[in-house]
């Protein structure tokens, strides 16, 4: 069995080494978290350029919902790459690019009919899902959370919160994107109970579509069922009920953003499972193709 085993110190010299080269080429937006270089890693454990084995608990940041390098993942990438590497599904469609469209159409929650789009990435997702939303709609307005995180383009940064961490100096953002609360159940005041607490962000719901936008004029509301960037907090079942309702009521696109929370990272394979609640749209990334 894979154990940690320190051969240098933590970095060692050819991380350092490594470290430097990647400072010297790559631009300095590039967040760098930690002075390591890795060579190779199998299931949670990571071996360094210097021979130091670690166990990896950012998982990709949840890309590596079954760890790395996993045997079935491999074995597919190897055989897919022998036979077809890329083909544009505008040019020509392909079987895998059909296979797994079918797949994902049978997996994800409700029993409605279902089609899938592929993108690139998980902003370009959730972009995409907004630009479904608008069409179908013809209406411009977007509702989004307090702590969401729906990515770094132009649109999904105006979506996402942390302007300091994530925003400062890359304005100005696409308009019609409109902010609510988001019921963090563990920041909750002192004297109400966690059901007083969801009671209150249900009835804030209906007052932030009068005081904030019309909902006559909101094309989609995107949720993370639970969010990531915003602390892992799960969206109470009753709010997400809640939203459902009024989404029905006024036509409005009710999307969910699973591409933290999706497959299986909760328990079920996607996080809104958990709430008895079916989306419009799912949109998911990350551990997609983990």
């Amino acid at each position: 069995m894979a154990a940690i085993k320190l051969v240098t110190e933590i970095p060692g010299p050819k991380s350092l080494a490594l470290v430097a080269r990647r400072e010297a080429a790559t631009g300095q937006g590039a967040a760098k978290l930690t002075q390591l270089a890795i060579a190779r890693a199998h299931g949670a454990v990571v071996t360094d350029v210097d021979g130091n084995t670690l166990i990896d608990l950012a998982g990709g940041i949840g890309v590596l919902a079954t760890g790395h390098t996993p045997d079935s993942v491999v074995t597919a990438l190897k055989s897919q790459a022998e036979e077809l590497v890329h083909m544009c599904a505008i040019v020509a469609s392909y079987e895998s690019y059909v296979a797994v469209a079918e797949k994902l159409n049978e997996i994800m929650p409700g029993d409605i009919p279902k089609k899938t789009v592929l993108m690139n990435t998980g902003a370009e997702a959730v972009e995409t899902a907004v630009k479904v939303s608008r069409a179908h709609t013809g209406r411009q307005g977007v509702v989004v959370f307090d702590g969401a995180y729906h990515g770094r383009t132009n649109m999904t940064m105006a979506m996402t919160s942390k302007f300091n961490l994530f925003k400062h100096g890359f304005g100005p953002f696409s308009p019609e994107i409109y902010r609510f609360a988001f019921p963090n159940v563990y920041r909750r005041p002192d004297a109400m109970t966690e059901a007083e607490f969801v009671d209150w962000h249900i009835e804030n719901l209906d007052h932030s579509f009068m005081a904030i936008v019309e909902p006559s004029h909101v094309a989609c509301v995107v949720v993370e069922p639970v969010q990531g960037e915003g602390g892992f907090i799960p969206a109470p079942a009753r709010w997400l009920q809640k939203l459902r309702s009024l989404c029905d009521e006024h036509g409005i696109v009710l999307i969910a953003d699973e591409i933290q929370s999706g497959f299986g990272r909760t328990g079920k394979l996607f996080a809104i499972e958990h709430t008895g609640v079916v989306p419009d749209l799912v949109t998911t990334a990350k551990s997609l193709a983990a």
